[in-house]
């Protein structure tokens, strides 16, 4: 039996819309699976076909609620008692992440709990992509395959044929992030440096760096509320900046997200498909990460590296 003929693929309900995207790319049926859900909000996971001895490949993102996190937690267990061969959690946007270390005291580290509960729970891999921190990857007990989005994003960005092309991060977090593509493109960088009074509250900020009369591209890995990201698309454009987009790997975009973005000088709004997109601004545009997903199950499936998708 080929390997391909091994791998069954199944979805989690908040992802299926890129589950099945996988399947066309891999020519492969997309698993027959059921989640019951009962009167009180507590939920059953049921595979709906054999599964013995096969490589399965549950695709769920874990971004709230934590109905999504639970949802996957099951289909790992459901898939160990069914007996499958190997059972590799797909997750395009690994949800918790932002709390991967304590902060203050008191406080709960969010990411590894995650991966220690997806790990007492049976997986024997886990893909994902565009971890908030690189280091979670050691938060698991599996082996990891971290993908990046800019295996999707840097060929749309040669795309748009920018003249006077500057990267710029948002915050001092993204500075690595934004160098990276920027020594692709053989291009500036420029950094906004913010001060927080709160979560999703931003004190001040200033740009590090000249942007008069510059093609800004705006790199970060999620956008959540857009505070930080439109503040700072505002804030380049009062600079001299000619043309601000952004680009960001997970679409969040919680709350007031979708107004601030419609409202800043950024033009355009460049997210992967991760995580849907519900709508409510006309900015926003998503590129597939399907091809780049099947791709690596391929390779996982036949033994073969995976760095040769990493553009940087």
């Amino acid at each position: 039996m080929s390997e391909i003929k091994q791998i069954k693929v199944f979805s989690g309900t908040a992802t299926r819309y890129l589950a099945e995207k996988i399947c066309a790319s891999l020519d492969c049926e997309l698993g027959n699976m059921s989640v019951t859900r009962f009167s009180d909000g507590e939920f059953e996971v049921c595979f709906e076909e054999s599964i013995r001895g096969k490589d399965v490949y549950l695709v769920q993102s874990t971004f709230p609620s934590a109905d999504n996190l639970m949802e996957l937690l099951l289909m790992v267990d459901a898939a160990k008692r069914a007996s499958a061969r190997t059972i590799n959690a797909v997750i395009p946007y690994f949800g918790w992440a932002r709390q991967d270390r304590k902060s203050k005291p008191r406080v709960s580290i969010a990411a590894k709990l995650c991966a220690d509960m997806l790990s007492v729970a049976g997986i024997s891999r886990c893909i994902t992509m565009d971890l908030h921190a690189d280091q979670e990857q050691s938060f698991f007990n599996v082996p990891v395959d971290h993908l990046y989005a800019s295996s999707v994003l840097l060929p749309y960005i040669q795309s748009l044929q920018l003249k006077n092309l500057v990267f710029a991060s948002p915050d001092v977090g993204g500075s690595k992030r934004a160098s990276s593509y920027a020594k692709f493109f053989d291009c500036p960088m420029v950094m906004c440096n913010k001060t927080r009074k709160k979560a999703n509250e931003i004190a001040s900020m200033e740009v590090i760096g000249d942007v008069e009369g510059a093609d800004i591209i705006l790199i970060d890995d999620m956008v959540d509320t857009a505070g930080t990201i439109t503040k700072a698309a505002d804030l380049l454009k009062q600079k001299g900046a000619r043309s601000i987009r952004a680009v960001a790997s997970h679409c969040i975009m919680s709350g007031p997200a979708n107004e601030r973005v419609q409202n800043s000088a950024i033009e355009e709004m460049v997210f992967t498909d991760s995580i849907p997109y519900k709508g409510g601004c006309d900015k926003v545009k998503q590129i597939s990460i399907a091809d780049l997903l099947a791709k690596t199950i391929n390779r996982v499936q036949n033994n073969e590296s995976i760095s040769g998708q990493y553009l940087i």
